[in-house]
């Protein structure tokens, strides 16, 4: 009798363990929801911070009216550097900047730079070395426009509203943090770009 017993209750039913498969689903459930909302945002993230540089080469080079008015963008002949660099008023780089302005290669090195760091967040590729590329034209940016001055060198109040965090250094982290996560395989291309065999023996390209 016993032994009949044990065994009916070993075949049983067992609302225990039928309600910690259960509490184990859900579990798995969040965690994939929550991966994927993690993975839109960063991926939102990327495509709104490549637009930004990308949209800035395309607005310097045509002449979009925004930042640049109309006929006067790189392609009809200007210089899209000359103004932002010969502006500079503040800051421990202030004449290095003025004597760069208008020079071609700095108008080359930045237009580029805006197009091969917009093109490739954009799409998810090489994200690492375009976080290192935006990351330093960024901190050029910053220490053109130097927060840190209450004053410019006139003497005119610099309107500065933060004396170290500034746009320049939120798009720099957004740069770095989309790299990290390796934010390029949603809603991009970097699954492909991340089996091409250069960058597999170059994790650094990734």
């Amino acid at each position: 009798m016993a032994v009949h017993e044990q065994s009916h209750r070993a075949a049983g039913f067992h609302p225990s363990s039928r309600r910690h498969r259960t509490a184990s689903a859900i579990a798995v459930s969040e965690e994939l929801d929550t991966r994927t909302a993690r993975a839109h945002v960063l991926a939102s993230l990327r495509i709104l911070t490549g637009f930004v540089f990308l949209w800035a080469f395309l607005d310097k080079t045509f002449g979009l009216g925004y930042a640049t008015a109309s006929g006067k963008g790189w392609a009809d002949g200007g210089s899209p550097a000359k103004g932002f660099l010969s502006s500079v008023a503040a800051g421990p780089m202030q004449s290095t900047f003025h004597a760069w302005a208008g020079e071609p290669w700095a108008d080359s090195l930045f237009m580029l730079g805006l197009l091969g760091i917009g093109v490739a967040v954009m799409t998810g590729v090489a994200l690492r070395p375009a976080a290192v590329a935006g990351t330093a034209m960024l901190a050029l940016m910053w220490l053109a426009e130097w927060p840190p001055a209450k004053h410019l060198s006139n003497g005119s109040p610099s309107m500065s509203t933060n004396p170290f965090a500034d746009y320049h250094l939120i798009y720099a982290a957004a740069l770095v943090a989309v790299a990290a996560a390796g934010a390029g395989a949603t809603w991009g291309l970097g699954r492909h770009w991340a089996r091409l065999p250069i960058v597999r023996d170059h994790t650094w390209l990734r």
